[in-house]
């Protein structure tokens, strides 16, 4: 079973604002033995579960106004760098997710083959480096935006290739299924913490995204990844 069907129809209350939401759209603290506060992103350690919405904003207000301390009724430790130790939790989690997805056969990675799966409707994500070129990022890119398919580019292109066991992962997509609807409940939180879209692909993107015809799909380089 996945998060996200293990948390359908479930609400919690989150700390900071009191709003009752469903439970993917939270991140569950726990207290340790020694006070201290962590998260449990999968949610399965022992101990009542503390809970706070998915974005920084949020983790940075529980943990300065005490606000664990509060709702567990006995002093606890929330260090002032929480919400940097969830994004990173939650980046590990995401890259873990797409290196099973290449085992499992459901994500395509290479410039052509991405291409390829997106014209033919079977990309649920698009995941692009996020320091990768300009020019074969916006043909993409084009492509996800005609087909509506989510784009990603929250990783560089080393964090992408160590998850995959690539030499040099650019350009990847995650096909649709039950692993891409596990992995969207994970970087979906981590969208609280870390942009999906870099600031800086927006100038690219809109001198790209007008110019996303197969001929253009023939400029890319042969073995750009």
């Amino acid at each position: 079973m996945s998060l996200r069907d293990a948390t359908t129809d479930r609400e919690r209350r989150d700390l900071v604002t009191h709003e009752v939401m469903d439970e993917s759209r939270l991140i569950r603290f726990v207290a340790g033995p020694d006070g201290s506060v962590f998260p449990d992103l999968g949610r399965k350690l022992p101990g009542r579960g503390l809970w706070v919405a998915a974005d920084r904003a949020s983790v940075e207000q529980a943990a300065k106004k005490n606000l664990f301390s509060r709702a567990a009724k006995t002093k606890l430790n929330a260090p002032a760098d929480l919400a940097d130790t969830v994004e990173n939790l939650l980046v590990r989690r995401c890259l873990d997710q797409l290196g099973l997805a290449r085992r499992e056969g459901v994500l395509i990675s290479g410039f052509e083959k991405s291409a390829a799966s997106i014209r033919a409707g079977k990309a649920a994500w698009v995941i692009e480096a996020s320091d990768g070129a300009s020019d074969g990022r916006g043909k993409i890119l084009a492509l996800a935006r005609h087909q509506i398919t989510k784009v990603c580019g929250a990783f560089s292109a080393d964090d992408l290739s160590l998850a995959l066991g690539l030499e040099n992962a650019i350009h990847a997509v995650l096909l649709l299924g039950g692993r891409a609807d596990r992995w969207t409940t994970e970087v979906e939180r981590l969208a609280g913490f870390r942009s999906l879209r870099p600031a800086a692909w927006d100038l690219d993107y809109r001198s790209d995204a007008a110019d996303g015809s197969d001929e253009d799909l023939k400029d890319e380089p042969e073995g750009a990844d």
